[in-house]
C-alpha cells in the first residue's frame, strides 16, 4: 500500500525587472535570511492580500456611518413604489405555485 502524500502542482510566474531591483530585492532577501524566491512569492502575496483587501473593504465617513446605522435602527417607510412591487411579486408566486 503506497502512503505517498501528493503535493499541489506548482505554477511558474516570470517577470523581468531591472538589474538594480534584482539587487534590492536580493538584498532584502538576505536580511530576512529568506531565498529571493521566497522573499518575492511571500510579499507579492502579502501584496495581493493587501489590495484586495483595501479594494473589499467599505470606508464611510462619520455622517455617513451615523446615517446608515440610523437607517438599519429605524428604515423608512417603505413608499407606493415598494408596495406594488410586493403585491406583483405576491401575485406572481401565487401563478407559480398553481
Amino acid at each position: 500500500m503506497s502512503t505517498s502524500q501528493t503535493t499541489p502542482k506548482r505554477e511558474r510566474l516570470e517577470a523581468r525587472v531591472t538589474a538594480e531591483q534584482k539587487a534590492l530585492f536580493q538584498r532584502a532577501a538576505d536580511l530576512e535570511g529568506r531565498t529571493l524566491t521566497d522573499f518575492i512569492v511571500g510579499s507579492l502575496q502579502a501584496s495581493a492580500q493587501d489590495t484586495i483587501a483595501r479594494h473589499e473593504r467599505i470606508a464611510l465617513s462619520p455622517a455617513a456611518s451615523e446615517a446608515f446605522v440610523e437607517t438599519l435602527l429605524n428604515p423608512p417607510e417603505p413608499g407606493p413604489e415598494l408596495g406594488r412591487a410586493a403585491r406583483r411579486y405576491r401575485e406572481f408566486r401565487q401563478t407559480q405555485a398553481t
